[in-house]
């Protein structure tokens, strides 16, 4: 039960942290979690683990962050916004392939101990940031329209809980099965692959769900920017 425990600890830690950075710095906390988060959940997906016996791979908790944080957004900003953060994500992420990519091509010193870590970790990223990329963008896009079309239909505040986990649903659907085809499907053995596909799925809606409670403190959560522009006015 070591890795359940830990698995849910850090979604706990995880998510109180996206609402300090929430309320320290307000929206630009947020856009700048999203670009940290998408680079950490694109790193933390190379490694696989077993959670309540299934296969699984790691980073469905940063990833699902994201979707959080651009739900806040959303709610707090409007879809403009949103769609700016979705963008900053996405380009971070072409961003840190492109340096890294160029950094394997330095031949290293003798002395030097990092070369095979950093080949393993980033040799493996095109293929993920790949599928990362078609996910991130086509997923997220469809999370915000449809966030907006739910808050069309239910815009009470009641409703929040609704509006999150309908539209990470959709999204994630889409999400999940645009990545682990690009970026496993041939790597591991088909059953593997269906495991990994079932379990991220269920994993990140579980994230969902569990962010929930957080999406309801972030609506009532004043940021101290805002209040500092209010005073200032």
């Amino acid at each position: 039960m070591f890795n359940e425990i830990l698995w849910f600890s850090l979604a706990i830690i995880v998510f109180i942290i996206v609402l300090f950075f929430f309320k320290q710095f307000g929206k630009t906390g947020l856009f700048v979690w999203i670009g940290f988060a998408t680079v950490a959940a694109n790193l933390e997906v190379g490694k696989t683990v077993e959670l309540f016996g299934l296969t699984s791979t790691l980073g469905n908790i940063m990833y699902g962050s994201v979707f959080f944080a651009t739900d806040v957004i959303n709610e707090r900003y409007g879809k403009k916004e949103a769609k700016k953060a979705v963008s900053l994500g996405f380009f971070i992420l072409i961003s840190l392939t492109a340096v890294m990519q160029g950094a394997l091509l330095f031949k290293p010193h003798p002395s030097d101990i990092a070369q095979p870590a950093l080949e393993t970790i980033f040799g493996f990223m095109p293929r993920i940031v790949l599928g990362s990329l078609l996910a991130y963008i086509i997923s997220q896009t469809v999370d915000v329209y449809v966030y907006s079309w739910i808050r069309r239909l239910f815009p009470s505040d009641r409703a929040l809980w609704l509006r999150n986990n309908g539209s990470t649903a959709v999204s994630q659907i889409f999400d999940t099965l645009i990545f682990t085809s690009v970026a496993f499907l041939g790597t591991y053995p088909f059953a593997i692959w269906i495991q990994i596909f079932i379990t991220t799925y269920v994993f990140k809606f579980v994230v969902a769900l569990f962010a929930t409670p957080y999406a309801y403190l972030a609506k009532r959560m004043k940021p101290l920017d805002e209040r500092s522009e209010k005073d200032a006015a």
